[in-house]
């Protein structure tokens, strides 16, 4: 397929995982693609993997001058932008909600909502030069439902609803605005977790994790021509994760054991009493 020829797009942590697989996507569709990542050196491998339509340019998302710089680097080489791909961003280990600091909340706060926000103040002006422009933001299930790690799951529910405002609020300059929220991804955040990988598999109806390339489609898709009469929605991508965990089902369908009733609909009064 050749749905991105001609346009140039802008991919945030786009060294790694999925945001590697994106620009992968991208390029291959015909794109010029825009290498975003703080990691310099991997984006830079990355650009001579791709070859020709690929520029790497530095780019911290907790820093605003250097999204601006990388925004202007954009200006000054092409003088426009036609899609524009969020997906750095990420969590670390924590404490107890009690137990955490102003300092972590706010810096995963920053660095997956506000460090979006900074990407999408400097790609509008050049969005707006564009026939087809769409903005497309990488979440997760996290901001869907309870899975935890809360700074990231609620900077996570804040991108549905950004895109919801700036959907309405750009829709008249025809950017479109989405947002695309995996489930359990392989990337290498969990090379040193496969068995809370193979936990995780146990969960998913279509019974394996995701793998970058799977989200990679999915944001291939809502930032072509294709998707163009679909804004501020969120798709999830996540192998029916959020329709229900898999256990839950074999729960309700097996065979009645010993310690369950026989009539699955049965009430036990005394426990409203």
């Amino acid at each position: 397929m050749t749905r991105y020829a001609g346009q140039i797009a802008l991919v945030t942590g786009a060294a790694h995982g999925i945001g590697a697989a994106a620009a992968r996507r991208l390029h291959g569709e015909g794109a010029t693609v825009v290498l975003a990542d703080h990691d310099a050196e991997a984006a830079a491998h990355l650009e001579t993997e791709l070859g020709e339509r690929a520029t790497a340019v530095p780019c911290d998302v907790h820093d605003s001058s250097a999204v601006d710089n990388a925004f202007a680097a954009v200006a000054q080489q092409y003088g426009r932008l036609d899609q524009l791909v969020t997906v750095a961003g990420g969590s670390r280990p924590m404490h107890d909600l009690t137990e955490m600091t102003d300092e972590f909340w706010n810096d995963l706060i920053d660095l997956n909502l506000t460090g979006v926000v900074r990407c999408v103040r400097a790609a509008v002006p050049l969005l707006r030069r564009s026939e087809r422009p769409a903005i497309v933001m990488v979440s997760s299930v996290n901001g869907l439902a309870a899975f935890g790690e809360e700074p990231y799951s609620a900077a996570k529910a804040g991108l549905s609803n950004l895109a919801q405002n700036l959907a309405v609020r750009y829709g008249p300059d025809g950017i479109t605005v989405t947002v695309v929220a995996p489930g359990t991804i392989r990337t290498r955040v969990w090379d040193e977790q496969q068995a809370a990988l193979a936990a995780a598999r146990e969960l998913v109806p279509l019974g394996r994790v995701g793998r970058p390339e799977d989200i990679a489609a999915a944001i291939a898709f809502l930032g072509s021509a294709d998707a163009r009469w679909i804004t501020g929605v969120t798709l999830p991508v996540d192998g029916g994760a959020t329709a229900g965990p898999r256990q839950f089902m074999r729960y309700l369908t097996e065979e009645p054991s010993r310690t369950r009733s026989t009539n699955r609909h049965e009430i036990d009064e005394s426990a409203h009493e």
